[in-house]
């Protein structure tokens, strides 16, 4: 069975954007492969975080995975910094990087430009990225098309370790998932809908209430025609809730428009409110349950036991190879 892995930052709220793209995928993804889910705590601090709402941030995301239907029996779900391996390994994969390849990646010069001072882990963030990925003998990671650079330079980095020490790390494929639509942003549809997005109006989230779900809906930008009807280029607003529409409520596109010809945007829109509150509301409830329960802490517990088992393995194999330490003796 081939091994994924795949790491999500607690750095803030997950946006339906997020869910479609990545929990609902992976929730797929447990029953075929060998799966590790990774809240990569130790990556958010690439820049600063407050220790309190970071935690917080944590034991929320791994709550959502499970809630959404990660199965702890199926999937590994552990937190980074509880496997020391990932910045074990990360220092080694530092090792065989070099600085003008760091210094190349998009998001660094993106989170850089134009600061007086920039934080070393913010250039070497993609090597731990890599001793992430490589620590599982991953076989397929999954990730959006702004990783694809990342992924690339992972690839590049086990490629030279195995050619310089030993022949021991698996070279992963880049899994980019087949979403059946990118979900954008309510206010400006021609954008993808982020979590950073300082607008709070422009996102859904799993855990909105009922309330905010339908003033979002609501209030989402569309256009003067009121004709329901899937047009990316020229009606990009309400394309983009058609796509919602039809994922949360497993309907075709066609099916939905045939069942909105000659009624109005106000009617829709009220529709598909009630559609987003019900397919969540299972969700939150058993968020709700496991946020403080001791049921949590067990599945981390056992999520960190078998992440550091195989994580382990592979980074003696690595100080081994590299001279480190006393060689392991068998």
């Amino acid at each position: 069975m081939k091994t994924i892995f795949s790491g999500i930052q607690p750095s803030g709220t997950i946006t339906l954007g997020n869910y479609i793209g990545a929990l609902k995928q992976f929730v797929e993804m447990q029953n075929d492969y060998n799966c590790f889910f990774c809240i990569v705590d130790q990556h958010a601090v690439t820049v600063p975080q407050d220790p309190i709402t970071l935690r917080k941030n944590i034991r929320s995301l791994a709550a959502l995975y499970l809630a959404v239907g990660i199965d702890p029996e199926k999937a590994t779900l552990f937190i980074q910094s509880e496997v020391p391996a990932h910045a074990q390994a990360g220092w080694m994969m530092q090792c065989v990087a070099y600085i003008g390849e760091l210094e190349r990646m998009t998001q660094f010069k993106d989170k850089s430009t134009g600061k007086e001072a920039v934080q070393a882990s913010l250039l070497t963030y993609p090597p731990l990225m890599a001793a992430d990925i490589l620590l599982y003998n991953t076989d397929l990671v999954p990730v959006g098309e702004d990783q694809k650079q990342h992924m690339e330079l992972t690839r590049d980095l086990a490629e030279r370790f195995n050619k310089k020490y030993s022949d021991i790390l698996t070279i992963p494929e880049i899994s980019i998932p087949k979403v059946g639509a990118r979900i954008m942003s309510l206010q400006e549809p021609t954008k993808k809908m982020s979590k950073s997005d300082p607008n709070q109006k422009a996102n859904i989230t799993p855990l909105d209430d009922p309330k905010q779900i339908v003033k979002k809906i609501k209030s989402a930008v569309t256009d003067s025609e009121g004709i329901v009807k899937f047009d990316k280029e020229n009606k990009p607003g309400i394309s983009n809730l058609l796509s919602i529409y039809s994922i949360l409520g497993g309907k075709s596109i066609s099916e939905i428009e045939e069942m909105y010809d000659g009624k109005g945007y106000g009617e829709f829109k009220s529709d598909l409110a009630d559609v987003a509150v019900n397919f969540f509301k299972p969700i939150q409830d058993r968020y709700y349950e496991l946020l403080e329960s001791p049921e949590l802490d067990r599945i981390l517990d056992e999520g960190a036991a078998k992440a550091n088992l195989v994580a382990n393995k592979t980074l003696k194999k690595m100080e081994n190879a590299m001279g480190l330490g006393r060689k392991t003796r068998k």
